[in-house]
């Protein structure tokens, strides 16, 4: 169970680090630009978007922090102007996975501990109960 609990937690914090990474790529050659959301599922948001050079872009990864957007929902979007995959929802950033990670972690080790406890103190009973 102890090792369980890690695992999520070791994820967990991966995940807001790797939001974080990109965060910064992005902001290192940023560029803006209005985008037309064009597929939502549940794995991933798509948007199209066009470069100044008249490029169309769709990137294939979708778009980073997607809550709340509909498929013909027009969105203002950064982008990384040497790699356009790299794209995200302006004003949106890594500080948006902090609550539902923390709260996944939170939850995590709530249900983990207590149940770590019991079986602790179960195991410390002993089996033949005296006469």
């Amino acid at each position: 169970m102890l090792a369980f609990g890690g695992v999520v937690t070791f994820l967990a914090v991966v995940l807001v680090v790797a939001a974080w990474t990109e965060d910064i790529s992005i902001d290192g050659d940023l560029a803006e630009a209005d985008a037309e959301v064009v597929a939502d599922s549940f794995t991933r948001t798509l948007v199209r978007f066009y470069t100044p050079d008249g490029a169309e872009h769709i990137p294939q990864v979708g778009v980073l922090y997607p809550a709340g957007l509909e498929v013909g929902d027009v969105v203002k979007v950064e982008y990384r102007q040497d790699n356009p995959e790299l794209v995200r929802v302006m004003g949106r950033g890594a500080f948006v996975t902090l609550l539902p990670v923390g709260l996944t972690i939170l939850g995590a080790w709530a249900v983990l501990i207590p149940s770590i406890w019991a079986l602790r103190r179960g195991a410390r009973s002993p089996d033949v109960t005296p006469i």
